[in-house]
């Protein structure tokens, strides 16, 4: 369990919520862990096989605390919540923002240093790691700083528009893959990396990349509908049928920290081998069965690492970032936040 910005995360498999008064309850094996107010509680996260009464479900749409149930791979199921009085508005203010251009290009701003930052922070790790990489890696480290600096010295002048910030953030991209090799240190014929190839995947690490992004997506979408935002309305990303285009927004700053660093430690630790993956007739490359297990395993485990959050100044397991990212995005919307305070890791 984890209370983080008044909102009650259940994490522990076979927790059984209750109702005491005017207290949620909160037991598991039949001993009481928990007991919480309602009046202290905006919502309320199951993030695992758990279940709660019926009256508290009841207790809980009376008193405006959301109840929101996502899967263990992240996706969200569904929302138990009484009459809808903030998300509509919530919701609302989300779409005018998105129409707005310099709105819009104020929360993309948001996000893509943050990007930025994180990529350069592997960089930097790498470096301090590996001295012998310091060669290929610092340069791209520099172009990386430098691409920050030039962004913020435009939104100062007011001249850094949505399309600029996309601009930087592709360009800060291709920088970022171009050296992603670099970064591999053992069992290079088998996890040689030659650039980002999607749909599909064209080698092992390409396949690894986008399998972590895919279970970082759904974790991102439980959470943003977990706090009533539209998971399909970005500032960033534009509008496309199918597309979750605010939780790419938000997994741009998430991914060099939760996915790539897995991905780089599951390689260079010789966790995983070339032999766990096959070869599609149209090229594309796939993880076997065992090699999915391992990295769904390690995933797991490396989102239950406590990790100081920058912003809110506390341990938060990573797992849980998403839905701080998501909750603080939401405040910074209804007006409770001057700015939208991205994850840049320190």
């Amino acid at each position: 369990m984890k209370k983080l910005l008044n909102t009650l995360f259940v994490s522990s498999r076979g927790t059984y919520l209750s109702r005491e008064g005017e207290t949620i309850v909160v037991t598991r094996e039949k001993e009481v862990v928990l007991r919480m107010p309602v009046h202290t509680l905006e919502g309320i996260v199951l993030l695992t096989e758990s279940s709660l009464s019926t009256p508290v479900m009841g207790f809980c749409a009376e008193h405006g605390v959301q109840i929101s149930m996502v899967s263990d791979s992240g996706k969200f199921l569904a929302r138990v919540q009484g009459p809808v009085r903030g998300n509509v508005l919530l919701r609302r203010e989300q779409y005018r923002v998105a129409e707005d251009p310099a709105r819009s290009a104020a929360a993309a701003f948001a996000f893509v240093p943050a990007k930025i930052a994180n990529c350069r922070s592997v960089l930097l790790r790498a470096m301090r790691e590996k001295s012998d990489r310091r060669l290929v890696l610092e340069p791209a480290s520099t172009c990386l700083a430098r691409s920050l600096e030039t962004m913020q010295a435009r939104h100062i002048a007011g001249t850094l528009d949505v399309d600029r910030i996309r601009g930087c953030e592709g360009d800060c991209a291709s920088e970022y893959f171009r050296i992603f090799d670099a970064l591999i240190t053992t069992n290079k014929e088998d996890f040689r990396f030659c650039g980002r190839s999607r749909r599909p995947p064209l080698d092992r690490v390409n396949a690894m990349l986008s399998y972590v992004y895919m279970l970082l997506m759904h974790d991102i979408v439980g959470a943003l509908e977990s706090v009533g935002l539209d998971p399909y309305v970005g500032f960033l990303h534009t509008d496309r049928p199918g597309r979750a285009s605010l939780a790419l927004d938000v997994m741009e700053e998430l991914r060099a920290v939760m996915a790539d660093r897995l991905v780089l430690t599951l390689i260079n630790r010789r966790q995983v081998d070339g032999d766990g993956f096959s070869v599609e007739p149209n090229g594309a490359v796939k993880m076997d069965e065992p090699t999915r297990r391992t990295l769904l395993r390690e995933w797991q485990t490396r989102k239950q690492e406590e990790v100081q959050h920058p912003f809110l100044e506390e341990a938060v397991p990573l797992g849980l970032f998403p839905y701080a990212q998501a909750l603080l995005l939401a405040r910074w919307l209804r007006g409770d936040l001057d700015a939208y305070p991205p994850l840049i890791w320190r």
